[in-house]
């Protein structure tokens, strides 16, 4: 068995072992998102140490403003659960998610409300963080909301800063085009 990860104790938590090599395959699903025009998030969702859940963000491919990499991780999850007939707050309750780039403030509540246990994350996300960035769903006294998680932030921040910078760097085909204003 592995070490504990920095800052985290007390019964189920993921490994620094286990936070490398999932958080790895976070980025590949980010690396995929930046090479097929997407906004570079990649994300899991680990349950007995099982991948339920995996998303890359699909907003352009689907021109869905909904479809980040959390949301459709979240959708497989609930699938699974359909699937082996169980409670999908329960299998939250013991499932850690691995992302590149703090939850939005949408991503966050979803995760809150499923009773995620845990959230691994890249880099904050200064205009939309659900997990402190903004704000924090994630430890809020939300009453009826779904128990608070646990988060660990900063892990290759630095990479999954760049890559965002790479993408806002290249023009995005699927933006809408500017509409000229007649006076």
């Amino acid at each position: 068995m592995g070490t504990e990860a920095p800052g985290l104790q007390e019964g189920f938590y993921p490994t620094t072992e286990d936070i490398d090599k999932w958080m790895s395959t976070a980025f590949d699903m980010a690396k995929d998102a930046l090479e097929n025009g997407e906004v570079p998030v990649g994300c899991l969702m680990v349950h007995d140490d099982r991948v339920v859940g995996k998303g890359r963000n699909e907003v352009n491919e689907t021109k869905n403003a909904t479809r980040h990499a959390e949301m459709v991780a979240l959708d497989q999850v609930l699938a699974w659960c359909r699937r082996a007939d169980v409670d999908p707050r329960g299998v939250c309750a013991s499932t850690v998610l691995y992302v590149t780039v703090e939850p939005c403030v949408m991503c966050a509540a979803a995760l809150r409300l499923l009773n995620i246990r845990m959230v691994v994350y890249g880099c904050g996300n200064e205009r939309f963080g659900g997990c402190g960035s903004v704000l924090d769903v994630s430890a809020a006294e939300l009453p009826h909301s779904g128990k608070p998680f646990k988060c660990v932030a900063g892990y290759r921040a630095e990479e999954a800063v760049e890559m965002l910078k790479n993408f806002y760097r290249q023009e995005n085909p699927n933006a809408p085009k500017p509409k000229i204003r007649k006076d």
